[in-house]
């Protein structure tokens, strides 16, 4: 009920931002709208913000009283999903919404392959936000006729339950993840004129 709720609130948070927006790259006069570089840091730093919150205030503190614990198979054991699962969930939460906008996490050496680079462009942009996390990989791709702005953000380890979960997943690539290590990246996407 809380992880709906949460994934709910961060959902509607989102589309408060993205909804009206009119971003116009297209005109070579003065832009109309946010920028997309600008609009891509302003979902970032909700999401960020929330999974920061939910990792230390709700994960940990809940797992340090003892009082629930956070799990992959969460719904089986009647746990709390982890901080990966719920920007996943919100994710798939905001893409329902047919707004055009999508989040997601990504890694090269994600636990499960579905989790991976889906292009050359994310494989790049991880690459690129391993070696350089203060800065976003960011551009312009086509899907079809539409165009996307697309925003690769280093995701760090916030919490001991991301690092306590990688480095003893059995599927997991790498098992030595410290505190504020870079894991991969959340990938923000939506369309543009």
């Amino acid at each position: 009920m809380i992880v709906k709720a949460a994934g709910r609130i961060l959902g509607k948070l989102l589309v408060i931002l993205f909804a009206g927006v009119s971003v116009n790259i297209a005109q070579a006069a003065e832009p109309e709208g946010i920028l997309p570089e600008l609009m891509a840091e302003y979902i970032h730093a909700v999401i960020q913000a929330d999974r920061n919150i939910y990792s230390t205030h709700v994960v940990e503190q809940l797992q340090d009283r003892k009082i629930a614990v956070a799990a992959e198979d969460w719904k089986e054991k009647g746990a709390l999903p982890l901080p990966a699962q719920l920007l996943q969930m919100t994710g798939q939460e905001v893409q329902g919404l047919g707004l055009g906008l999508h989040v997601r996490l990504s890694s090269l050496g994600p636990i499960y392959i579905k989790n991976g680079p889906m292009d050359e462009f994310e494989r790049a942009g991880l690459e690129a936000v391993a070696k350089n996390p203060r800065k976003p990989y960011t551009g312009i791709i086509t899907e079809g006729d539409r165009r996307y702005f697309k925003a690769i953000f280093a995701d760090r380890a916030v919490s001991m339950a991301c690092v306590i979960c990688h480095n003893n997943h059995p599927l997991s690539v790498k098992r030595d993840y410290k505190l504020h290590d870079v894991m991969g990246g959340i990938i923000i996407s939506f369309p543009v004129r």
